[in-house]
């Protein structure tokens, strides 16, 4: 690792700073809009249930194919894996700083109560912080009006995952993949199940078809492999309708700034379990949050073994990169090809979603702590550390930038007029003003302005915008 990359700063509220873990960080909230913008430029529905309406040219064709191997759900796992390793910091730090008191010859009585109860102080400060998050995350939904806030979900997963603070990396890393593996199993016996169904099916048919009689049984597999089709082709209209409506409500020719706002209150209302009148609603964040805390756990795990802070060789993350790519990649490539043939066939290959992108975030974990052991690699990356110093502030700006400013009926109004490839290209200019608005930006300020409103609030005083300003005084203690 190079000195340079991974020099440590303070931030105005004492919380340290590990530049490679800036620099990943950076990164991911970066990465995130890749994921984002083709919800805010074109239909959320589209991206979940036909991709070719927002533009399937050669060109687009390439730039899904990209964003599906390489960074898709990536950005959001190296996120959540930062929380792991935030979680373990700061509890640390704050059980640290009550030891430290503790041992304070100044009252008895107070050493005995933070020895009984040091522990329970943590988890307050810890879960206060992430209150305060989820608060954060639920303003981002339903003020700024984004149905695809991680912030709230971080908020409960960080919750969950503090319960097993205390557990070493192998039962961390156990419990971590246990979750992701809980989805490849179920899902594979489902998708496993419903082959064979389709399989043994289709010889019933051909045996009804060739003048044999079929039994009360066979028949009722018959009938119930019909109903499951009718099911799908009812949820594809559905979606189709519900394309369309979003489309009208949101683009610049058919649309307004309350048929925009009505379109995302609907989808948020949708996502949290009520019905949009077109079809049954779907309640997702208890697989968001389980996702999350699974994932978190296995940052943490990482990060007590020394790897996702960058503390082992240079080799070692060689290593690393090339196992981890060989699987993430590879299986994505194989789900990508199976999705692009639009049938809706359960191909197996799907029920690993989730353990190929542990891997893909892996590699680029590895492969980032690869560059950074180089002077061009570490030159390259340092700019990101001030994007991971500001990352909420930034997450916030990509949702007014292309939510509200170049996408909505109101405004620039280029809804539905970007393919992939357009979408992805805006993403990148987006992203470059970003970055460098980040660098500038602290070149002046200690703390980014959502960075600042969030630590204001956990520790109860207002902390110093700009290096070297005084923090007023407040009441609450700085637990986490």
């Amino acid at each position: 690792m190079s000195d340079g990359a991974m020099t440590t700063a303070v931030e105005p509220d004492g919380a340290p700073r590990v530049a490679g873990l800036d620099i990943l960080r950076g990164i991911a909230i970066l990465g995130i809009l890749f994921m984002n913008i083709n919800d805010m430029g074109g239909s959320l529905w589209a991206s979940f249930d036909d991709i070719r309406h927002l533009g399937w040219t050669q060109a687009d064709q390439v730039a899904w194919w990209l964003r599906e191997i390489f960074a898709d759900g990536t950005a959001r796992c190296m996120l959540e894996m930062l929380f792991g390793v935030g979680m373990v910091i700061l509890t640390d730090r704050a059980a640290s700083a009550l030891e430290t008191s503790a041992t304070d010859p100044a009252s008895r009585i107070r050493r005995i109560g933070r020895a009984l109860f040091g522990e329970a102080a943590v988890l307050r400060g810890y879960y206060w912080r992430n209150f305060v998050l989820f608060l954060f995350g639920l303003v981002h939904i339903f003020i700024l009006l984004w149905p695809g806030d991680i912030l709230h979900t971080y908020g409960i997963a960080a919750m969950v995952a503090f319960l097993f603070r205390r557990c070493g990396p192998k039962v961390l890393l156990g419990i971590g993949l246990t979750l992701a593996m809980l989805q490849l199993i179920g899902g594979g016996i489902g998708l496993t199940m419903a082959q064979q169904a389709r399989s043994e099916v289709a010889q019933l048919r051909a045996k009804r078809d060739a003048g044999q009689k079929l039994t009360a049984t066979e028949i009722g597999k018959v009938k119930d492999q019909a109903e499951r089709a009718d099911k799908r082709a009812k949820k594809k209209a559905e979606d189709a309708t519900r394309i369309a409506a979003e489309d009208k409500a949101r683009s610049d020719a058919t649309g307004t700034s309350m048929s925009w706002a009505k379109a995302a209150w609907t989808t948020i209302f949708f996502l949290w379990g009520f019905s949009d009148g077109i079809g049954d609603a779907m309640f997702l964040e208890w697989a968001f949050v389980w996702e999350a805390a699974g994932t978190m756990l296995i940052g943490a795990a990482l990060f007590k073994w020394g790897i996702i802070q960058g503390n082992r060789s240079r080799s070692f993350y060689q290593r690393a990169t090339l196992i981890a790519y060989a699987i993430g990649l590879t299986g994505r490539a194989v789900a990508a090809y199976w999705e692009t043939q639009f049938d809706d066939y359960p191909h197996m290959i799907l029920a690993t979603g989730e353990v190929t992108r542990l891997a893909t975030t892996i590699g680029h974990i590895g492969l980032v702590y690869v560059l950074l052991g180089t002077v061009a690699g570490t030159k390259l990356l340092k700019p990101f550390e001030a994007a991971g110093r500001t990352a909420l502030t930034l997450y916030i700006l990509q949702t007014i930038i292309c939510l509200w400013i170049l996408y909505p009926p109101f405004a620039l109004g280029l809804y539905g007029q970007q393919g992939w490839m357009g979408l992805m290209l805006t993403a990148l200019a987006v992203n470059a003003l970003l970055l460098w608005a980040a660098n500038r930006y602290l070149r002046d300020y200690a703390i980014a302005p959502v960075e600042w409103a969030w630590r204001s609030i956990i520790s109860g005083r207002i902390l110093p915008l700009r290096r070297g300003g005084r923090t007023a005084t407040g009441t609450r203690p700085v637990v986490a």
